[in-house]
């Protein structure tokens, strides 16, 4: 077993709440180690809608998801958040008492923290990737068929079939075209959600004869022991045929699952997390729950809403990581502790 992570707080999930908890985390000088399952931060907004415009951000008229991001990653950079991605948590142990918490939490890839609380911020729960609709497609899995990219290497010199129109396809498809030998595209229609930059720049690919584009749906796969050796896709003329390739990477979006939440000991109501309104506390003290995941009366799934909740969970944190040392509530502005992060006096 690799050697434990001891931290003040572990966060479960880096999406925008679970990174403005770091915020309000670190102006009580309360450090932070993040868990999530995806390859990068920021959870559905730079996931399923970068490029969307949120309109109810305090301070930005409009902002997208990605921008909002962007300039949380760049808020919270002063107090030196640790992320831990793609990974997920699979066990949360209790070994401490209810006055004095302390958690033991562990990965699928084999990290282990020692935590005084932990703050779940997953949204509403673990993302998974969507299987194509294709039969046997179990078989190919972690060997041949992904939905993430978690080492380049493994496609370099590779015939590599991406499958999907968003941002994830058209960047692997950029990302992944001086490593791969060749790199083919398939999706349903010739009309793409990516970023417009993303598809010029495939499209000029293509035009310049340095990736393939096919217009066709994935119909089947061949391969032996788990090794593709062709996906067969069915073109918008309705004629099927065969794209030799080494590795399938499909994209088709992500769907929400409460996953390993669900046997935390957690008292549960319809798949989501009662919590205190006065400090967001589950009925494992110690334990927070924030945004989506929780439910309270009066509830709004709103990133703005999670953003209060992470402010008024850090507050009643600061008693289980320093029960010995009274808080003073400060505004930003007198915050002695950021005004030395920020290296202002």
């Amino acid at each position: 077993m690799s050697d434990v992570i001891k931290t003040d707080a572990v966060i479960i999930g880096a999406g925008p709440v679970g990174m403005f908890a770091v915020f309000e985390l670190g102006l009580l000088d309360i450090k932070a180690h993040l868990i999530d399952i995806l390859p990068k931060i920021g959870g559905q907004c730079a996931e399923l809608y970068p490029e969307k415009p949120i309109y109810d951000i305090p301070g930005y008229p409009i902002v997208t998801g990605q921008g909002l991001v962007d300039a949380l990653e760049k808020q919270i950079h002063p107090f030196d958040p640790t992320f831990h991605l793609n990974e997920m948590v699979e066990s949360l142990e209790v070994l401490g008492t209810p006055e004095h918490p302390l958690f033991r939490i562990a990965t699928d890839a084999g990290t282990t923290f020692e935590a005084k609380v932990v703050l779940i911020a997953a949204g509403g729960g673990s993302f998974q990737p969507k299987r194509p609709p294709t039969p046997g497609v179990e078989a190919y899995e972690g060997k041949s068929v992904f939905y993430s990219v978690r080492k380049m290497e493994h496609f370099r010199g590779r015939r590599v079939l991406i499958a999907g129109g968003g941002d994830s396809a058209l960047d692997w498809v950029l990302n992944l075209h001086p490593v791969a030998s060749r790199v083919t595209l398939v999706h349903r229609r010739d009309e793409f959600r990516a970023a417009p930059h993303s598809v010029n720049a495939m499209r000029t690919l293509v035009a310049e004869n340095k990736m393939d584009l096919a217009i066709a749906q994935l119909t089947g796969l061949k391969g032996n022991d788990g090794q593709l050796s062709a996906v067969s896709v069915r073109g918008a003329d309705q004629v099927n045929f065969d794209i030799e390739c080494d590795d399938l990477l499909a994209f088709y979006g992500l769907t929400m699952k409460l996953g390993p939440v669900a046997n935390w000991g957690l008292n549960l109501h319809e798949n989501l997390v009662p919590v205190d309104t006065a400090r967001f506390e589950t009925s494992t003290p110690g334990i927070f729950a924030v945004g989506d995941i929780i439910t309270y009366p009066g509830k709004l799934k709103l990133i703005l809403s999670g953003f209060h909740e992470a402010a008024l969970a850090a507050q009643r944190a600061h008693h289980y990581v320093y029960p010995d040392k009274k808080l003073l509530f400060q505004y930003t502005t007198s915050s002695t502790n950021l005004q030395r992060k920020l290296g202002v006096s």
